[in-house]
């Protein structure tokens, strides 16, 4: 397989989805060994003119005034990974992971954290070799950086922890001398420069994007075949009504539901000056005013993970061209948490939506369609517990969407005074998606039942094809039977971005 080739500080948000999707192997650009050697001169040069800074030969954190002795400086480096390595919960994911360690090399690679080459080529081998470190969840509050997970990250640089290879935990020692791979002493910063960092949080939140791109897409395609379903009226979606609103999200979520309603039949038989349906329920009417709303604030975390993909974000800092190190905190998650706060609204505000549509089409006093969307009500009761699961589910984004940013614990002594939350704040994202597509997954097949029940009349042609790609999978609901895989399917549907193919390129770009 080709290799990407990885120039530090340029990854693309296509770049990162397609990586986190699927494993390609990276080479380092030859350019980046620059940096890399003139960053880590910049430390030797310091210990050489027995300057004290911190984390070179100071303790860490609530530690920094603590002197350590060039004797000591293997052992202290060593002993923050293993002392960090507090970790609880089930492993990260290996998508998750590798997204992590491509993140982290993309870091250290820029030359600004004074780590050797041998570092970051041990890490890049990790990932091209899909030698996954087990890293726990649970157990950072995102600033100083993901310490505990990233020390689970480092740990088999060491020859400590464990790994998954093809979805088997080994250990890592063991695993690594079988692939010609022997433990690293580590060298005077490139401890903490592992540790520090917000790679884990922003793996996180961009696995959590793209996973709302996704349930985005199809909540589009649902939301327009529920209009036809319900015989809705497109005039909500007129240029002129979202041009007056000013609102860049709602104006081009308005196209995209014309296009996808084009040529309708099922409109057409309803669309003359009488309509009754001009004041269809918010669901249906307000979706270019909600789903606009959810569009700028997607693109609005976006671009900040973005950013963040992209940053060095350890301490202290390098600065080979002056020869100066200096300390901030770069590693507070701050911006990945409060962007991920947002997205979490988005997420939730499309489920709810969604969940409402599925409400409508059910309520035959409302949608004109056959109660709980069924044949022989009474004898079968349809999309009815469906629909609950979706309320479920929706209420349960609810309280999943209670910002993570707002809350603050200090830890280490009270040095760390002000934390940010950002790893639950992105973690939580990948449970509110999962619950946002199995509801639209519901929406989809409700919806798709809808429109049938129309015929001959046909939607339009790309909606057309959206329900082609339902019944390929799931059969029409003519009785009752057992449903929960039906929902399974049309969950996946959602979760693969089959309905990605309907939006236009470049939606979810920031302009």
């Amino acid at each position: 397989m080709k290799k990407f080739a990885l120039r530090p500080g340029t990854l693309s948000l296509h770049d990162l989805r397609a990586i986190a999707r699927q494993h390609t192997p990276i080479a380092l650009s030859k350019t980046a060994y620059t940096a890399i050697d003139a960053s880590k001169k910049t430390i030797d040069d310091i210990i050489d003119e027995g300057r004290v800074v911190y984390s070179i030969n100071t303790g860490f954190g609530a530690l920094a005034k603590v002197r350590i002795t060039e004797d000591k400086f293997e052992t202290l480096q060593r002993n923050i990974v293993l002392s960090h390595a507090t970790g609880v919960g089930k492993f990260l994911s290996d998508n998750t992971v590798r997204l992590i360690l491509l993140l982290k090399i993309n870091a250290l690679a820029q030359g600004y954290s004074g780590v050797r080459r041998e570092i970051i080529e041990f890490l890049v081998t990790l990932y091209n070799k899909q030698i996954y470190p087990c890293i726990p969840e649970k157990g950072s509050v995102g600033a100083s950086g993901d310490l505990a997970p990233l020390a689970h990250l480092s740990l088999p640089l060491l020859g400590a922890g464990q790994v998954r290879i093809r979805g088997e935990i080994k250990n890592a020692k063991s695993e690594l001398k079988k692939h010609g791979l022997q433990p690293l002493k580590l060298a005077p910063k490139e401890g903490l420069a592992l540790l520090n960092g917000t790679q884990v949080s922003t793996a996180l939140a961009l696995m959590g994007l793209f996973a709302t791109h996704d349930c985005f897409a199809a909540a589009m395609v649902a939301g327009a075949l529920s209009v036809d379903a319900a015989k809705g009226s497109t005039t909500p979606f007129d240029p002129e009504i979202q041009r007056v609103r000013r609102q860049r999200g709602q104006m081009d979520i308005a196209k995209v539901y014309l296009e996808l309603l084009k040529g309708s039949e099922i409109r057409a038989s309803h669309k003359h000056e009488h309509d009754p349906k001009v004041q269809d329920p918010y669901s249906l009417r307000c979706q270019p005013q909600v789903m606009g709303a959810c569009l700028d604030h997607i693109r609005f975390a976006a671009d900040i993970f973005w950013r963040e993909a992209n940053a060095v974000t350890d301490n202290p800092l390098v600065f080979p061209k002056t020869g100066d190190i200096k300390s901030g905190g770069n590693f507070h998650a701050e911006p990945i948490a409060m962007a991920a706060d947002t997205l979490a609204l988005a997420i939730a505000e499309i489920g709810s939506m969604s969940e409402r549509r599925i409400a409508m089409l059910i309520d035959h006093t409302i949608s004109g369609l056959p109660p709980f969307l069924v044949q022989d009500a009474g004898i079968n009761s349809g999309f009815m517990i469906a629909h609950v699961t979706t309320a479920a589910l929706a209420s349960e984004n609810k309280s999943l969407a209670h910002p993570a940013s707002v809350d603050s614990l200090p830890t280490s002594a009270n040095q760390e005074d002000h934390v940010s939350m950002a790893t639950f704040a992105a973690r939580r994202l990948g449970d509110m998606a999962a619950n946002t597509a199995t509801i639209i997954g519901v929406e989809l097949l409700a919806a798709t039942q809808g429109v049938e029940f129309h015929k001959p009349l046909k939607t339009s042609k790309l909606l057309q094809q959206a329900i082609k790609v339902v019944r390929e999978r799931v059969s029409h609901y003519s009785e009752d039977h057992y449903f929960a895989p039906d929902i399974r399917v049309a969950t996946a549907m959602v979760e693969d971005g089959i309905f990605s193919e309907f939006m236009p390129q470049g939606l979810f770009t920031c302009k």
